[in-house]
């Protein structure tokens, strides 16, 4: 089995649990291929016999690898979206960082993850994606966000009227500071911070939140995720700030976006004793009370 290593950067501090990983996974035996712009940061750990090929982009990651690990946080999954695309690649978390709803696997349970995983003792959850129609060249051909799409004001500007339909039937006119329409993965990002519900991965919907709306009657409003939406912006202003999870730019508001499901998912690799409901348990340490 080939395991790609995909990463951004590697804190000193984090060289022993890349050593222990690299070192686990050569004596199970697995085959490692490393994203290209990250092995400079993998070298100090690598063993001066580790035998390891590269690749770089979504051709070079489909012909090598069977699986791949994201090594970070959330937003190294994020990153790594783009490369996995449809190719069906699962992939595994190993958390770096802190807080790590997607990336689940702590650095300190590495050794148990990497046996788990070559025992095959784990299950794959599929992941919708929100996919951008039209405008088609924001992003190039990366138009699609694993999380959620974010319509906001330039933080210098005044806020923003966007108008949205759901499959051409209008839905409301939000005036604030913008908002984000969410992927069931994305329910525990952006999203839940601006007061919006928590959606389980298998939930077939997107959820449409406000941010910073002046109307405090507007809430939240989950969608059947076969929709087609639609948004306006409207307002003062001549331009708004457009995201892809961690793609930005800046879009005129005479540009209309319409939005959908992706055609493709993807799989994130969940070991057998973990599921959805013991991470956010954990994670937002719910039942942490002196009462308990």
């Amino acid at each position: 089995m080939t395991i790609a290593l995909f990463g951004k950067s590697l804190a000193p501090e984090n060289h022993p649990y890349m050593r222990q990983l690299l070192s686990v996974l050569q004596q199970a035996g697995a085959s490692l291929s490393v994203y290209a712009p990250y092995l400079m940061q993998v070298k100090p750990c690598l063993s001066p016999d580790a035998s390891f090929t590269t690749f770089s982009s979504y051709d070079e990651l489909k012909a090598q690898a069977q699986l791949l690990f994201s090594i970070g946080g959330d937003g190294t999954i994020l990153d790594a979206v783009p490369l996995v695309k449809d190719s069906g690649i699962p992939i595994l978390g190993i958390n770096m960082g802190r807080l790590g709803f997607l990336s689940s696997v702590s650095k300190n349970e590495i050794d148990s993850a990497v046996q788990s995983v070559m025992s095959g003792a784990y299950h794959l959850e599929k992941r919708s994606l929100l996919e951008l129609i039209s405008p088609h060249d924001v992003f190039g051909d990366v138009k699609f966000a694993l999380n959620e799409l974010n319509v906001i004001r330039n933080p210098e500007h005044s806020l923003l009227a966007i108008k949205v339909f759901v499959n051409d039937t209008y839905l409301n006119t939000y005036w604030g500071d913008g908002i984000l329409i969410a992927t069931p993965t994305g329910s525990t990002a952006y999203s839940l911070s601006a007061g919006g519900p928590i959606l389980t991965p298998d939930s077939h919907n997107f959820v449409i939140t406000p941010i910073a709306t002046h109307n405090l009657t507007v809430r939240p409003v989950v969608i059947p995720d076969d929709s087609v939406i639609r948004i306006q912006v409207e307002g003062r202003e001549k331009q708004f700030v457009f995201s892809m999870d961690s793609r930005t730019c800046a879009l005129d508001t005479s540009v209309e976006l319409t939005v959908r499901k992706a055609d493709f998912c993807i799989n994130m690799l969940r070991l057998n004793d973990g599921d959805f409901f013991s991470t956010i348990r954990n994670k937002l340490m719910w039942g942490k009370d002196n009462r308990n």
